[in-house]
Parts: C-alpha cells; sequence; structure tokens
C-alpha cells in the first residue's frame, strides 16, 4: 500500500512539472531540458528556474537566467555563456534546435565530454562559438561549413582525433580558428590556404605530420599564426614569407629540418618570430635585418651554424635574442650591444669566442644575459648593470678572468652564476645592497680575500658556492648561519682557517660543504638547530673533539664525512637509531671503541671507518672479546667464552674442508667477496647451496636470473654472468663499487662469487614484486606519489652520493622493486655496464676511474637515466597507459595534459592535485629532448620535495 502511495504521489508530481513545462515559452523549456542533461555539482545553474504561479507572457524567463542574454524585448535568446561553471556531461543538442537567433555560444572552461553535437552546426545566426578547455572527443563532425556567419571558432584543448576538418576553410568570415591541444593526426589540408578573412590559426600540440602545406602563403590576412609541437616531415616553405601581413609566427618544436628561408624576412611586420627545438641547419639570414618591427627573435635548440649576422644592428625593436643550443661560433657583434631595446641575451652553448661587446648594457635594460658553455674570454663588460634591472648574469664554463667590480653595486640581482672560468680578484659584492640574490655560484675561479663578511645581510639567499678557490682564504662570516633561506653553503678546496661559529639559528640550511680546508677547533653542539640538515662535509680539515651526539639527532642527516681529521673518543650510539643516515665517514681520526651496531651502520662500507687504529666492529675486525668479558657478569662472561669457542671451531673446521677443496685441485678456482648483510661464507659453501638448491628461474630480459637459498635460509637472487679472463680484474673492480653503493631504495648487492670464466652476483631477494606488476593495478596517489620519490632518491644517490657515478643504464618498470613496507628499490643498477665490461668493450677501467662529469659517454648514460625516470613518471601516472610518451607530452597544452592526468588519478584534496601537478611538471623537465635541456637528479629530487619552483620555460637556462 504504501510503494502504491509513493507511486502515486511521484506520478502527480511529474504530471503538474509536466503541466508546468508545457505552459512556459519554448526558450526556458529548451534550457531546462538541457539543464537536466548536465552535471552540476556545483549548482551553478541555481537561478535556471520557472518561478511558482508564473504566468505565461511574451517575455521569456530565461532572459532573467545566469549566463542568457536576449534581444530588448526579452523574447528571443540571443547569447548562452555556459563558461566556467564546472559543468560536465554529454550533451544531445535536441534543445539547440529553437536557437535560430543564437549569435554567441560559449561552453569554454568545463567537463563536457563526448561527440560535439551537430545540432550546433543548425545555429546559423551564429557569429561566436567557445567550446574551448572541455573533453569533447572522437573525429570532427561534418557540418560547420552551415555556420555561414561565423567569426571566431576556439575549440582549443579538447580531445578531438581524426584529421583537420577541410571544411573550415568554406567559412567565409571566420577571422579565429582555434584547434590547438588535441589529437588531430595528418597533414595540414591544402584548403587551409584559401582562407578569405582568417586572421588567428593556431593548430600547435596536435599529431599533425607531413609537410607544411605552401598553400598557407596565401592567406593576405593572416596576422597571428601557431602550428608548432607536432610532427612535421619538412622545411619551413619559402612562401610563408608572403604573408604579408604577419605580426606573429610560431613553429616550435616541429621536428622541421632544413635551413631559415631568407623570405621569411618579407614579413616586415612580424614582431615575434618562434622556430626553437627543431633540426634547422645552415646559417641565420643576414635578410632578417629588413624585419624592423622584430621585438622576440627565439631560434634556440636547433643545429645552426656560423655567426651572429652583423646586420642585426638595424633591429632596433628586438627585445630577445635567443641562440642557445646551436652550433654558432663567431664573436659577438659590437653592433648588438647598440640595441636599444636589448632585454635578453640567451645564447649558451654554442661555440661563440673572443670577449664580449664592451658595451653591453649601456645602451639598453639588460634583464638577462645567459652566454654560458662557450669559449669567452675577457671580463665582464664594465656596464652590463648600469641599467639596475639585470636580474640573471650568467656566464658559466667560458674563460672569463678579470675582477667581479662591475657587478659591486647590482643591486637588481638575484642568479649569478660564474663559476668555472678564471675570474681573479677578491669578492667585491656588498651584499647588503643586494636585496633579491638568491643563487650565487662562484666556484672553479681564482678569487682570494675571503668570503665577505656582509653575506648575512642577504637575506633571499639560498644557494652559495665558492668550491675551489684555493687562494680564497679568510674564515667563514660567523652570522652565516642567520641567513633566513639559505640551503647549501659550498666552500671547499678553499684555504680557509678558523673556527666553526655556533650554528644559530641554522634555520634552513640542507647542505654544509667545507671539506678540503684548513679549520680547526671542535664542530659546536649547536649544530642541532641545523633541523633541515642532510648533508655535512668536514672532511680533511684540521678538527678536533669529539663527534657530538648532538648530529645524530638531526633528524634527516643522510652523509656526514668527518675523515681525515683529528676527531677522538667515541661514535655516538645515537647514530645508530637514525632512520636517514646513509654513510658517516669517520675514516682517518683518532675515533676508538666499537662502532655502532644500528641499522645504518650494517649498509657501511669499511672504508668510511678504517685510520683507525682503536676503532674496532663490523665491517672492521671484531672487537677484541677480552674487554667484553672484562667488562661483563660471570655467567655472560661464561656464555661468551662458550660462543667464542664454538665459533673459533666452526672456522677451524670451515678453513679444513677448504683447504681440502683447493687440494682437490680445481681447474677454475672460485674466489667469493663478501658486502656488507651476508655472512663470509667461501666460494664452495655458495656453490654447494646452489647444487643443493632447486634453483627457480625468474622472467627476465637480463641473463639467468634465480633465486636459491643459502646454508642460513637466506633467500638470495642470483644473476649469473660469462666473461673473457682478461675482463676479471676491471669488472670485479666495477662489482665492487656496485656493492658498496648503499641507500634504502637501491637494492643490496651482496656478495659475489667468481672464476676466470663466470661469476654470480648475489643480491637480496624482495618478494612484493615490481613495478611492471602492480602498474596496472588500482593504487592510491598517495602509493604512487611515494614510488616515484622514493625511484628519485635511488637515482639521485647513484648519481651524486656515489664516486665515480654510476648510471643505471636499464631503469624501467621491471627494474623496480618493492619490499615489505612497499617502499620501491632500483635493481639492475649498473650492470649494462658490467655486461659491457665483461664482454672486453665499452669503457676501460682507466677511463671509468676519471672524474664523471668529464666522461662524455658516462654523462649521457646519467641523462638518459634521468629522460627514462621522465617516461616512468608517466607510466606511474596513467597507470601503464602511457609508455615511452614522452615525445607526445610535449606537443600537448599544459590544461591537456592536467586535465587527462587528474582523471587518470582519484584524488580528494587539493594537496593532492598540487602533488600531481607537480610530478607532471617535473616529467616533462626530465623528457626534454636535449639532454643537457634537464635538471640533474639532485635538482630533481629537490623539485619533487617542493625545494625551489618549477619552470618549463624555453628561455630557461636549465641549470
Amino acid at each position: 500500500m504504501e510503494i502504491f502511495k509513493c507511486f502515486h504521489f511521484n506520478l502527480l508530481a511529474t504530471t503538474v512539472m509536466f503541466t508546468a513545462v508545457l505552459a512556459i515559452d519554448p526558450y526556458s523549456e529548451a534550457l531546462l531540458s538541457l539543464k537536466s542533461e548536465l552535471v552540476d555539482d556545483d549548482d551553478t545553474l541555481h537561478d535556471w528556474v520557472v518561478p511558482i504561479g508564473g504566468n505565461l507572457t511574451e517575455k521569456s524567463y530565461a532572459c532573467s537566467w545566469s549566463g542568457i542574454k536576449c534581444n530588448k524585448e526579452s523574447t528571443i535568446v540571443t547569447d548562452i555563456d555556459l563558461s566556467m561553471k564546472k559543468l560536465g556531461g554529454v550533451m544531445s543538442g535536441k534543445q539547440f534546435t529553437i536557437f535560430t537567433k543564437l549569435s554567441d555560444l560559449n561552453l569554454s572552461y568545463n567537463f563536457f565530454s563526448g561527440q560535439l553535437p551537430l545540432e550546433i552546426f543548425n545555429l546559423t545566426s551564429l557569429q561566436n562559438l567557445d567550446i574551448s578547455r572541455n573533453n569533447f572527443s572522437g573525429h570532427f563532425p561534418g557540418g560547420i561549413s552551415r555556420l555561414q556567419n561565423l567569426v571566431v571558432f576556439d575549440a582549443l584543448s579538447n580531445s578531438f582525433s581524426g584529421p583537420l576538418p577541410a571544411e573550415f576553410s568554406q567559412l567565409e568570415y571566420l577571422k579565429v580558428l582555434n584547434l590547438a591541444g588535441s589529437y588531430f593526426k595528418g597533414p595540414i589540408p591544402s584548403e587551409y590556404g584559401s582562407f578569405r578573412s582568417l586572421e588567428f590559426l593556431h593548430l600547435a600540440g596536435n599529431f599533425l605530420s607531413g609537410n607544411i602545406p605552401p598553400e598557407l602563403g596565401n592567406l593576405k590576412t593572416m596576422i597571428h599564426m601557431e602550428i608548432g609541437y607536432n610532427f612535421f616531415q619538412s622545411s619551413i616553405p619559402f612562401q610563408i614569407g608572403n604573408m604579408s601581413k604577419l605580426q606573429y609566427l610560431d613553429i616550435a618544436g616541429a621536428n622541421l629540418s632544413g635551413p631559415i628561408p631568407k623570405q621569411l624576412s618579407n614579413l616586415t611586420n612580424l614582431q615575434s618570430l618562434y622556430l626553437f627545438r627543431n633540426n634547422l641547419t645552415g646559417l641565420i639570414p643576414s635578410e632578417f635585418s629588413k624585419i624592423k618591427a622584430l621585438v622576440d627573435l627565439d631560434l634556440s635548440d636547433n643545429h645552426l651554424s656560423g655567426s651572429i649576422p652583423e646586420s642585426f644592428s638595424e633591429l632596433k625593436n628586438l627585445r630577445l635574442l635567443s641562440l642557445m643550443y646551436n652550433d654558432m661560433s663567431g664573436t659577438v657583434p659590437e653592433a648588438i650591444a647598440e640595441l636599444p631595446s636589448l632585454e635578453t641575451l640567451l645564447i649558451w652553448n654554442n661555440r661563440f669566442s673572443g670577449s664580449l661587446p664592451q658595451s653591453l648594457g649601456r645602451n639598453s635594460k639588460l634583464k638577462w644575459v645567459d652566454v654560458c658553455m662557450n669559449n669567452f674570454t675577457g671580463s665582464i663588460p664594465r656596464d652590463i648593470c648600469v641599467s639596475g634591472v639585470l636580474f640573471k648574469l650568467i656566464l658559466f664554463s667560458n674563460k672569463f678572468s678579470g675582477d667581479l667590480y662591475p657587478l659591486s653595486n647590482c643591486s637588481s640581482l638575484v642568479r649569478l652564476r660564474l663559476e668555472d672560468n678564471s675570474f681573479s680578484g677578491e669578492i667585491p659584492l656588498k651584499f647588503r645592497h643586494l636585496p633579491d640574490l638568491s643563487y650565487v655560484d662562484l666556484s672553479m675561479n681564482n678569487f682570494v680575500g675571503g668570503i665577505p663578511s656582509d653575506i648575512s645581510q642577504a637575506i633571499q639567499l639560498e644557494y652559495f658556492n665558492v668550491s675551489y678557490n684555493p687562494q680564497l682564504g679568510g674564515t667563514i662570516p660567523p652570522q652565516i648561519w642567520s641567513l633566513p633561506l639559505l640551503q647549501k653553503i659550498s666552500a671547499s678546496s678553499c684555504g680557509i682557517l678558523g673556527n666553526l661559529s655556533s650554528f644559530e639559528p641554522c634555520k634552513s640550511i640542507s647542505a654544509i660543504e667545507l671539506d678540503r680546508n684548513k679549520l680547526s677547533g671542535t664542530i659546536p653542539n649547536s649544530v642541532s638547530n641545523c633541523q633541515a640538515l642532510k648533508q655535512m662535509k668536514l672532511s680533511n680539515n684540521n678538527l678536533t673533539g669529539h663527534v657530538p651526539e648532538e648530529l645524530a639527532s638531526i633528524p634527516v642527516l643522510g652523509v656526514v664525512d668527518l675523515s681525515n681529521n683529528k676527531f677522538n673518543g667515541l661514535i655516538p650510539g645515537k647514530f645508530g637509531s637514525s632512520s636517514s643516515l646513509q654513510l658517516l665517514n669517520v675514516s682517518f681520526n683518532y675515533i676508538s671503541g666499537s662502532i655502532p651496531t644500528g641499522k645504518p651502520f650494517k649498509l657501511m662500507d669499511s672504508s668510511a671507518f678504517v685510520g683507525n687504529s682503536e676503532l674496532c666492529g663490523a665491517p672492521l675486525r671484531p672487537c677484541p672479546d677480552s674487554v667484553r668479558i672484562l667488562g661483563g657478569k660471570g655467567a655472560w662472561r661464561l656464555t661468551r667464552i662458550v660462543l667464542l669457542s664454538i665459533g673459533l671451531l666452526i672456522i677451524l673446521l670451515g678453513l679444513a674442508f677448504a683447504i681440502r677443496y683447493f687440494r682437490r685441485g680445481v681447474k677454475n678456482q672460485w674466489k667469493m667477496v663478501s658486502f656488507s648483510g651476508l655472512p663470509q661464507f667461501t666460494a664452495n659453501d655458495v656453490l654447494t647451496s646452489f647444487s643443493a638448491t632447486k634453483i627457480t628461474e625468474v622472467p627476465s630480459p637480463s641473463p639467468l636470473i634465480s633465486k636459491a637459498v643459502l646454508p642460513t635460509g637466506i633467500t638470495v637472487l642470483v644473476k649469473k654472468i660469462e666473461w673473457e679472463a682478461r675482463s676479471t680484474k676491471v669488472v670485479s673492480e666495477f662489482v665492487m663499487q656496485l656493492g658498496n653503493a648503499r641507500n634504502k631504495n637501491l637494492i643490496r648487492l651482496l656478495g659475489f662469487c667468481f672464476n676466470q670464466h663466470q661469476a654470480y652476483l648475489l643480491y637480496d631477494y624482495l618478494p612484493n614484486g615490481n613495478l611492471a606488476e602492480k602498474i596496472g593495478m588500482k593504487w592510491d596517489w598517495a602509493a604512487k606519489f611515494r614510488t616515484v620519490v622514493g625511484i628519485a632518491r635511488g637515482l639521485c644517490f647513484l648519481h651524486h652520493h656515489c664516486f665515480p657515478a654510476i648510471p643505471h643504464g636499464d631503469l624501467k618498470s621491471t627494474n623496480i622493486v618493492f619490499d615489505e613496507n612497499m617502499e620501491p628499490h632500483l635493481a639492475e643498477f649498473g650492470f649494462k655496464h658490467v655486461l659491457n665490461l665483461s664482454k672486453g668493450f665499452s669503457l676501460t677501467s682507466a677511463k671509468w676511474e676519471k672524474e664523471t662529469e668529464h666522461n662524455e659517454a658516462m654523462q649521457e648514460e646519467l641523462c638518459m637515466d634521468i629522460y627514462k625516470f621522465g617516461e616512468m613518471i608517466l607510466e606511474i601516472l596513467t597507470s601503464g597507459r602511457l609508455t615511452n610518451a614522452a615525445a607526445s607530452i610535449h606537443s600537448k597544452p599544459w590544461e591537456v595534459l592536467l586535465r587527462e592526468t587528474y582523471n587518470e588519478n582519484e584524488v580528494s584534496s587539493a594537496s593532492s592535485l598540487q602533488e600531481i601537478k607537480l610530478v607532471l611538471e617535473v616529467a616533462k623537465l626530465c623528457t626534454r629532448s636535449r639532454s643537457s635541456d634537464r635538471p640533474s637528479m639532485e635538482e630533481t629530487l629537490k623539485l619533487l620535495s617542493g625545494l625551489k619552483p618549477l619552470k618549463d620555460d624555453t628561455t630557461q637556462e636549465g641549470y
């Protein structure tokens, strides 16, 4: 009975509503029908209602609703604006039939999906149609040519696919056509050269290919054209030079080849020309000097050669000149310094030589100068900062000399990089007059006179590096620790004297590098104030006293190097319970007692403790049992004696067995090397365990990989390699380096057993599977983010905390394995190089022992790791949908990428959305086409930690 009553009530309500709908005007009825199809979680259309008791009149109720405009009499709807209302759903389009007088339809900045309704093309009075920033998909439907009054069509950032519709060219009055940021494929239709009124064409960020049609040169009305970030297989058609009204031309990142046509110089109204990130070759046409209106010229990241044309002196409006990342040479013409509008000069990573024009900065308001990685000589131009607006000066890796007095009062500076030159004299920077200075690198020069004492007044300073200025001298200014934003101070190998001052307040410092100096005295206990400290390097000084226990209380401290000093006393036991400590190097001091037994010390190599004659405990020699026995009670002393005797007996039996084994004579004698974490087995113990254990093969693209159980019950992963006898030494040396690489995000190499022809590498066996197995499963964002950061930490350790650096070499989802806490560990790191060495090729041992930055092949491997990491981020973000998709994300507008990524990951908080945005930005940076454009893994980890803002513009120096 109750069900019947409910049904009767609903039927009655529906009847009443239906009657009400019949009593209202057709426009309101159609819009209410449209509203019923939409998803409106924020109730932005709450005022789309018919008032109770309202009487039907000639006026339309809809004319009072938000987003609706009507004629003066309020009888006909002329404009519908639903933009930025967070609406979603799929529109049927049936409601549009009634809007025959509609001139403007704006659906932008919403979440509409599905096919674009064909009924929209019946709105023949439309002049402006904006469907941008939605998710309309599928092939673009036919019929757009019926909108013969259309002036503006904006479909930016959707998910359309298939070919570009040639039908648009039939719209006689169309001035704006924006189809950027979708998935359109194939060539640009040649019909697009027949538009009669088109002024704005935007096709960038699709998957367009083929040749750029020369017919585009017929567009005499065109003012603004963007067709970059596609995959063309052509050169720039010289006919583009016929677009006489063109003011803005962007064909960046489009896979263009060949020379730049000199006919582009006919574009005398052109103000902005962007051809960066292509494969263009040849010289820059000197005829460009005819483009008097030119303001921004960016030809960076190509293969251009030759010099900067002298004729550029005629470009009096030029504000941006970016030629970075090419193969250009010669000197910078003096005339460049005469350009009155020049603000940004970016010519880094070429082969320019000579000195910079001495009048540079005198005639214009220079803001940004980057000429790093060339062969420049001479001094800094005296007037480079005379305008008072220079905020970035990047000159590193050249052959500059002289002093820095042109910068002594450059109060506008924010970023200063002069490392790896031959500058000399005192550091004249008056930090009290540099209120915005945040980054200073003066390392690898010949400065003297110490660090300026007023550095503590540079309140925005985050990074300060003066390392490798051997004659710098002086002391560490006592107030430097008070800088509120300082994260890193590096002054290695500077001949600095004196004591370390009190660490007050040491608020934000994460890295202190003062090794290879002449520091004396003790480490102040106030070091405990440095709660953000992750790395402290004080090796090779004359420091004395105890290792302060306060150092062990710093929660994020990972690397401490106190080697080659005069420290004494015990290693504080508190270090043994640290959750972040990766290395404590106290070698070659006067440390005594026992090495703490905590987990961090199990992962450290003996090299961190050698040179202390009174220090004992793993991984050094065992501490004398006599000392331990004397310190215990009677029963415990007896137990220890018994255990010692049993241990000695086991050792003797092991020795006897080993002697017997070797006396039997084995043609290829085996050797065993064990690292921290594996008992000191003999080779025979390991080989016997292999034969006694049913070895299970694990699917892998690598050589034989299996797991086995050793005599103590430890399950290990075993990798077998074969090598030539002449490779034994060099391979085993490299494997030793891999074994000493210890980090919580690296799988441990426990040891290796080898003879003259083959070797078994023993790794920790982690039973929780690999990333490839989990990536397609449903997992929350927090787990994904933890995985990304963990992988970054592992790579950062290999690249920046191992010497020489170790490239992973084979980064992929199957080589990321998880422990019992689902913490990711990098597997197979360095193994590619092991295989190459075992075959007798790749880098020789001598080459490997050189510093990594001077080894081009190894540097390329490190850069490839970073690229693969970026691709792995995309794989994780999309749950495996996107693999090897780095190229495609650079061709998409940012809004599309971000929206798609948000949709892939279910998140419930604003912080998670921010993390997704951050991780996606990192993926874009890591997968840049040029290896040197990518951030280092150290910088990448900082970005993921949110320690500095992300940038992704084409003019960033990339360092």
